[in-house]
C-alpha cells in the first residue's frame, strides 16, 4: 500500500509548469482552450484530471497525456484504498488437475 498521499496533478500544473512560466489561470486557461473555472478546479484540486484534460496539457507542455493520466491513477488508487472493502471474498480455486466443479475455499 502506497503511504504517501500522491500529488494531484492540479498541483504538479500549476506549481511546475503555470507559476514558473509566470501564466495567470486565465492565460493557461485560454492557451489549453478551456475555461477559466474548469482550469481553476483542477489546480485546486476540486476536480480530477480527464482523459481529454490530459490530452490538452501534453500538447501545451510536450509530454505525454500517458504521465498526466498516471498521476491521477495513483491518487485515485490511494483514495480508494483508504477505504478498502472489507466484505470481499477471494473467488474460488480449482484443485490442481482437476476437470469438475469441486472448488476449495482459503
Amino acid at each position: 500500500m502506497m503511504s504517501r498521499k500522491p500529488t494531484h496533478p492540479g498541483e504538479i500544473l500549476l506549481e511546475d509548469v503555470i507559476k514558473p512560466l509566470d501564466l495567470t489561470i486565465t492565460e493557461a486557461a485560454k492557451d489549453l482552450g478551456v475555461t477559466r473555472k474548469t482550469l481553476s478546479e483542477l489546480v485546486n484540486q476540486k476536480s480530477s484530471l480527464s482523459p481529454e484534460m490530459a490530452l490538452r496539457i501534453a500538447k501545451a507542455t510536450r509530454t505525454s497525456p500517458a504521465s498526466w493520466l498516471n498521476m491521477q491513477t495513483k491518487l485515485d488508487l490511494w483514495k480508494a484504498l483508504q477505504y478498502e472493502p472489507k466484505n470481499v471474498l477471494e473467488f474460488p480455486q480449482r484443485k490442481v488437475g482437476d476437470t469438475g466443479k469441486t472448488y476449495i475455499r482459503n
